[in-house]
């Protein structure tokens, strides 16, 4: 019984992951209408730049700090210059994109920092020690950072000005413009906001998984593969399909299948609702006249 506690507990906290990641799927979604294969990459870059500072010298909270900002920016960037041209184009075109955007930021820290496995340091370990045998501290550290990082989203998406006119924007932006919402403005800062939460996904998976190139490979199906299961239009749904995603990762390999093939069993999970319910358990399905 313990273990099988340990293995809830366990995978709820790397649910916290995924459902940090599939937020940042679900917001490029609301923008573009397309997923941004590119979002593991963009925090695997993060996560790379918090080590670096780190490696200079830099505590790592500050570090934090100075790789969010850095990160909001990027997205803000991304959504300038690449994304916002390609806003009326065929969402074909926002795919290629994101995909070359993958291949570039994974060939480009390979090529500034190596493909070698280097450990990256977790903050929590000196302040969470007493958390066995369920969890590790830096698993209680990442459980409770990921829903402090959501409480805040959903204040920002419920109660602020901004977070509204996202919202409406996602709904209908012809008809928010209409309004007087910048659209530009809230779609490159759901850009901005989206590569933050990417950012903080990395980090927290980072002393997990050991830092290399393609370490978000698998955390991006897996968030993938939440956000499909709860709505990939909903946040509510990313965030309990993310939290069920991880628990489900961790029962499978310990119980079921193994290791080795428990990334296939949710490819197959991937499979199954984007045929037999492709809005998720929490989405609506639009009907669209044409």
């Amino acid at each position: 019984m313990q273990a099988f506690l340990h293995q809830i507990a366990s995978g709820l906290a790397a649910g916290g992951i995924y459902a940090s990641l599939a937020i940042a799927l679900v917001l490029i979604y609301r923008c573009t209408s397309s997923i941004n294969f590119a979002q593991g990459e963009l925090a695997m870059f993060s996560t790379y730049m918090n080590w670096a500072l780190v490696q200079a010298g830099v505590s790592w909270w500050v570090a934090f700090a100075i790789v969010v900002v850095g990160a909001f920016l990027l997205g803000l960037a991304l959504e300038r210059v690449i994304f916002q041209p390609l806003r009326h184009k065929p969402v074909l075109s926002v795919v290629a994109a994101s995909i070359a955007l993958l291949i570039i930021l994974n060939s480009l820290v390979g090529w500034l920092f190596g493909h070698e496995m280097q450990e990256s340091a977790t903050p929590f370990g000196g302040v969470l020690r007493r958390a066995e045998p369920f969890l590790s501290a830096h698993e209680v550290g990442v459980l409770l950072f990921t829903l402090a990082e959501l409480a805040a989203v959903f204040v920002f998406f419920r109660f602020t000005r901004f977070g509204l006119a996202m919202r409406a924007v996602a709904v209908n932006a012809p008809s928010a413009e209409l309004s007087g919402i910048s659209t530009n403005k809230v779609l490159a800062v759901g850009w901005g906001l989206a590569a933050v939460a990417g950012a903080v996904a990395g980090l927290m998976a980072a002393p997990i998984v050991f830092l290399e190139p393609s370490m978000m490979m698998s955390p991006l199906i897996y968030a993938l593969a939440g956000a499909l299961l709860g709505g990939i239009a909903s946040p509510v749904g990313a965030v309990a399909g993310g939290f069920a995603i991880g628990v489900l990762e961790n029962l499978l390999g310990a119980y079921v299948v193994g290791n080795d093939l428990k990334l296939t069993c949710i490819m197959l999970l991937i499979i199954a609702m984007l045929v037999l319910r492709p809005a998720g358990i929490f989405g609506k399905t639009v009907q669209v006249r044409v």
